[in-house]
């Protein structure tokens, strides 16, 4: 069983790498653009700073014999996580859109923090 504490820190987690997956799927499109050279680094030092968070929780997690197993889609709605642990593993269900907006979120509130420090 997850504790509240751990169980936080894996849905971060999630987000997390659902980020790094997504902007690494939009990163190739950029070097479309005309402005390409601006876009690329704002969006590399978003992944960097993203990336960095991700492997500081999976470390975390690894401590604690926590693990993401796999991804399965139940159906446009909904998505099941397969977690393992030390005891037994465990099925976490999770709304896609929910969890969507959830990483949109999280992809903006970086985006604003590298801006800034840029």
């Amino acid at each position: 069983m997850i504790n509240g504490e751990d169980r936080s820190v894996l849905y971060e987690f999630i987000k997390l790498d659902m980020a790094i997956k997504s902007l690494q799927q939009d990163y190739s499109s950029l070097e479309k653009l005309k402005m390409s050279k601006i876009y690329l680094r704002i969006v590399g030092d978003l992944l960097k700073d993203i990336r960095n968070d991700f492997y500081n929780k999976r470390r975390f997690l690894a401590k604690k014999n926590i693990a993401v197993v796999k991804w399965v889609k139940i159906d446009e709605y909904f998505s099941d996580v397969i977690i393992k642990t030390a005891g037994e593993d465990e099925v976490l269900r999770y709304a896609n859109q929910a969890l969507k907006a959830q990483v949109e979120e999280l992809i903006h509130s970086r985006l604003n923090k590298c801006i800034e420090i840029v």
